[in-house]
């Protein structure tokens, strides 16, 4: 009886004395889309595009302008000549609308790009955060559930998006 209590005592002492696991979480989209880097590049981006989109709309406007000049000309002017301008001002702006469809998936590309790396860059942030402050695990939750709960003590967000955002600058 003595052996089986000091046993169990022992087992007790030596579970208790076992180090716990400190687990944290964050939630992902948060940190992501709350990271001054992520807005940064996201409005650098922005006037890239604007100015794109502008670009195209001009030249665009310039084919229609074109077109109706075509359409004013001289109404004795032969047909077949008109028609052949048509064609040529059609197959100009098809090119156009193709190098414009090229340039837009260039510009998507180089933001997914960036993107993709910042990611990294924060993956990389969390796991460098998590093994200086001692955790085990820094779980991510997402709207797909890998964190269904977690108390709001162990939600490190606030922390590690104030650290990265504070490590930019």
């Amino acid at each position: 009886m003595k052996k089986g209590f000091i046993a169990l005592l022992t087992l007790v002492m030596l579970s208790s004395c076992q180090e716990q696991a400190k687990i944290g979480f964050v939630d992902n989209s948060k940190l992501i889309n709350d990271y001054q880097k992520k807005k940064d590049i996201e409005a650098q981006f922005q006037v890239e595009i604007d100015a794109f989109g502008r670009r195209v709309d001009s030249i665009g406007q310039s084919f229609q302008a074109r077109a109706a000049q075509l359409q004013e000309k001289d109404p004795q002017m032969a047909q077949k000549s008109t028609q052949e301008q048509y064609q040529a001002l059609a197959q100009q702006y098809q090119n156009f609308q193709q190098q414009s469809q090229m340039e837009e998936q260039q510009i998507q590309k180089r933001g997914q790009t960036e993107i993709d790396t910042l990611i990294k860059t924060v993956r990389a942030f969390v796991k460098d955060y998590g093994e200086k402050n001692g955790y085990s695990f820094i779980l991510g939750s997402n709207e797909a559930g890998s964190v269904m709960y977690g108390k709001e003590s162990q939600d490190l967000t606030k922390q590690i998006l104030e650290a990265l955002n504070a490590d930019k600058k």
